[in-house]
């Protein structure tokens, strides 16, 4: 069974084309798919790659020289490193090999489905030129066949007539004879016809269509054989399994294996080796006893009538105490047997506890030990003048006993060598932690709070951790000082932070002219909850009030009670304030220096570091969806860091108006800066310009964002006349962008025709603009396309037309204008091409 045989009906035609058209759209999902597959696979191992890099950048590196763990953890960044370059080279190979092979292949496809529809049409026409010239014959049959009956009519009728002569007979039957010979005639054809289309539809059906058919299976099975190569080239090129991946993984495994706990701390321990700690020694100062005539000695009871009732009754109080206090060890001994195996070994919480018992215990057997050696030393009424209390001596025990108070109840402590060292040093208070707002405060036993503390606000907030601030505020006027709260950020913005079900954090939002907080979670959606205010001026959703917001919040996150009962949204992790997120209050507008598509853009200052800035406004009256459209080029430019881009410093959300600040770049725009200095700028300058702008742009490429509004006045100059690229509000973060919202503003002369056309940006389109960026740059802050208006020029340049070369503009440059302006957008070179040809023709300029 196959094409020749079976499919040579007219349904089963269509259904080819049809199966043809079904694989041609696969091969296009299949590279689109891939091309995908590619970036991401790329992002993925420059990410790790990143990682690696920060993974082997350890802090104090110097303090753990011979750490095993440190070294085995360089050597699994190094691994991960070399996974990343692996990862690479796999998405490299598929693009290579792979997406390049699928867009031939569906190339291919696309001309032999054109090729088989061009024959099967061929062939159909045959078909329908023979039937068509049978039915002439035969119409030409039927034609000749009544006019010969027609004459032999009359012929008949006439010779009935006129009997059998006259010159009227002769005539007719002159036509009667006429008509039979044509109709002879015309019979003869028609089946000498008959005849020939029968032989011609006979090898067009049995001989040329079945070939057709064939050669249609070979070739689809072809496809098929390509097809499946491509697909094992999948498969290849993203095996995460093989012997090299394997390779890096069992490197890895011999890295941890290496990590040998007895040895880890040989090299620390001979390095930082000590004597143990002296202890320290508590002596009774003589000199307070000086001035008592002999009455009060040195580490002596003084047993006299002024104290023997006081030393009876705290002797009372002594064993009254010590009985509650050997109680409480019991139950603290029986606590930690049970709970001996479940506790953590970073829990001290109960070693604490126990020896804090013991020690009580001990202090209070040797005061009374003590008392009640004196008062038995009495034996009479008499009083002696005082009994020996040597505060030395009250701490020093026999070895026996010693070893019998270690093993009650202490078990956990002699595994534990640190705890032990705690042992050793009983009275050293072991501090209590809490919080205050940002800062971290270590106190004392006393609850005394010790001097030294860990300012966290300069931290970079973390996802998840939260600084709540537990003092008291009025409405929100502390939320500021929040990090959970993002002050006037657009809803769609809220949106995208919050990704996981309990993510949360607190906005500002104007409704009617009327400022209102509200809490945004992420549960079954998005869902917006706004603070309730009650007359008394406290704050509440469903439950109960507070008198500040933080509260209000801080309760609904350690009580795990919903929002509201309708909606079920219960809060879980704090979204914190990202660290480009700043402070309006921080930002000092100084003067007006232009005018951008949503706001004012002014020279300012940072307050906090004094830095003068470039800052974008966002009009206050905006709706969300452009203000929305503002913040796209700050989340765009914050994840860039390269010499010839903008460089992002924040974005100011906490109240209005929202602001983009940029670093302060002072030449200014690049137009404005070319025709100031029209008259001084000198051909290797003008080259180095275009270099600049290529290595941004091809820093862009790389990151797949398409700026879509290349032009001199996008771009700044600054120190060193140096070229950044700037103005990213029309940018995509994508491979290919389709444009949806018609073609407003869009920069008519300096779009690529693709994108002006069928509204489709590509990275090429920037490589079109940059074509008009430079000559911008050639001719010194010219106007493209003069004296031609949008329009007009539009049409040119589908025409073929092309800009000339300014003055003096060096032929290899014009060259690489002429090739950025190619009509067909694969036949532009990519940016990395463009800054190579430009930084051999800067070497060339400066060797002459």
């Amino acid at each position: 069974m196959g094409f020749s045989s079976s499919l040579q009906g007219q349904a089963s035609h269509e259904a080819l084309l049809g199966r043809q058209d079904a694989e041609i759209k696969l091969l296009e999902t299949m590279r689109r798919c891939l091309t995908t597959k590619v970036k991401t696979d790329r992002e993925y191992a420059s990410t790790i790659s990143s990682l690696s890099s920060q993974g082997r950048k350890v802090e104090r590196n110097e303090d753990l020289v011979g750490s095993l763990i440190a070294q085995s953890w360089k050597n699994i960044m190094e691994s991960i490193d070399q996974t990343a370059k692996l990862i690479k080279q796999q998405a490299d190979s598929l693009e290579t090999k792979v997406v390049e092979h699928i867009a031939s292949l569906h190339s291919e496809r696309r001309r032999a489905r054109k090729l088989y529809q061009e024959e099967q049409a061929w062939l159909n026409n045959q078909f329908q030129q023979l039937t068509d010239e049978v039915s002439r014959k035969k119409a030409e049959y039927q034609k000749n066949l009544e006019m010969y009956k027609q004459m032999r009519s009359r012929f008949e009728e006439h010779y009935i007539k006129s009997g059998r002569g006259g010159r009227k007979l002769d005539e007719v039957r002159e036509k009667y004879q006429k008509a039979c010979r044509k109709l002879h005639l015309t019979h003869n054809e028609y089946v000498l016809l008959l005849g020939a289309v029968t032989e011609c539809e006979h090898d067009l059906r049995t001989y040329y269509l079945p070939s057709l058919l064939q050669r249609q299976q070979a070739i689809h099975q072809e496809f098929v054989i390509a097809w499946k190569g491509i697909l094992q080239d999948i498969v290849k090129y993203s095996d995460f399994t093989n012997e090299k991946f394997q390779e890096i993984h069992s490197r890895m495994k011999k890295a941890v294996e290496t990590v040998k706990p007895i040895e880890e701390y040989k090299d620390f321990i001979g390095k930082h080796k000590t004597r143990p700690a002296s202890p320290i020694r508590f002596v009774f100062d003589e000199n307070l006893v000086d001035d008592t005539s002999g009455k009060l000695l040195p580490n002596k009871l003084t047993v006299d009538n002024l104290t023997i009732d006081w030393l009876r009754n705290r002797l009372t109080e002594l064993e009254t105490s010590l009985k509650s206090t050997q109680l409480s060890r019991q139950t603290a001994q029986s606590n930690a047997e049970n709970n001996c195996d479940s506790r953590s070994s970073l829990d001290y919480s109960q070693e604490r506890e126990e020896l804090r018992l013991r020690c009580q215990e001990k202090k209070l057997q040797r005061q009374a030990e003590v008392i009640r050696g004196a008062l038995n030393e009495l034996g009479c009424e008499e009083l002696p003048s005082g009994c020996d209390l040597s505060m030395e001596g009250s701490f020093t025990e026999p070895t026996n006993k010693r070893s019998s108070i270690m093993d009650i109840g202490l078990l956990t402590l002699r595994k534990n060598k640190k705890l032990m060292t705690i042992i050793r040093s009983p009275f050293k208070s072991l501090p209590a932690i809490h919080y205050e707002k940002n800062r971290l405060v270590r106190a004392g036993s006393e609850g005394s709070s010790v001097p030294s503390a860990v300012d966290f606000s300069k931290l970079v907030p973390q996802r998840g951790i939260s600084t709540f601030n537990n003092q008291k505020g009025n409405g929100n006027g502390d939320l500021m000082d929040e990090e959970w709260f993002h002050g006037v950020l657009p809803r769609e913005e809220v949106v995208r932070l919050l990704t996981t079900e309990g993510d949360f954090l607190v906005r500002e939002t104007t409704r009617n002219d009327e400022c209102q907080i509200v809490l945004s979670v992420c549960w079954d959606g998005h869902k917006h909850f706004i603070v309730q205010t009650t007359p008394e001026g406290h704050f509440r959703f469903e439950g109960p009030t507070f008198p500040s917001i933080q509260e209000l919040i801080t309760h609904q996150l350690k009580s795990g009670l919903p929002v509201t009962s309708r909606s079920g949204a219960i809060l879980k992790t704090p979204i914190l304030r990202e660290r480009w997120e700043l402070n309006n209050d921080d930002v000092q507008l100084l003067e007006k220096i232009g005018r951008g598509n949503f706001g004012d853009v002014y020279r300012a200052v940072l307050k906090t570091c004094k830095t003068e800035v470039a800052v974008k406004t966002c009009k206050v009256t905006l709706p969300d969806e452009q203000k929305r459209k503002f913040l796209q080029e700050g989340r765009i430019l914050k994840q860039y860091d390269h010499p010839n881009i903008v460089k992002l410093i924040g974005i100011c959300v906490q109240k209005q108006p929202i602001m983009i600040v940029m670093e302060l770049v002072p030449g200014g725009s690049l137009l404005t800066y070319l025709r100031k200095n029209a008259a001084s700028i000198t051909n290797e300058e003008q080259l180095q310009m275009c270099k600049d702008a290529a290595a941004g742009m091809c820093y862009l490429e790389s990151k797949y964002c398409i700026h879509r509004d290349l032009a001199a006045r996008n771009c700044l100059v600054g120190y060193e006349s140096t070229v950044k690229i700037s103005d990213f509000g029309m940018s995509r973060e994508e491979e290919e962008y389709i444009v949806s919202d018609g073609m407003k503003q869009i920069p008519i002369k300096w779009t690529a025709p693709e994108a002006l056309n069928f509204g489709k940006y590509t990275s090429l389109c920037d490589v079109w603009s940059y074509g008009v960026l430079m000559w911008e740059i050639f001719s010194r802050g010219g106007y493209p396309y003069s004296g031609l208006s949008n329009s007009q020029a539009r049409e040119k340049i589908d025409g073929g037309y092309r800009m000339p070369a300014p003055d003096g503009t060096p032929e290899e440059i014009y060259r690489l204008m002429l090739q950025c302006w190619e009509y067909e957008p694969e036949k532009r070179p990519h940016f990395d091409q463009i800054f190579s040809v430009l930084d051999t023709l800067t070497q060339a300029y400066k060797l002459n």
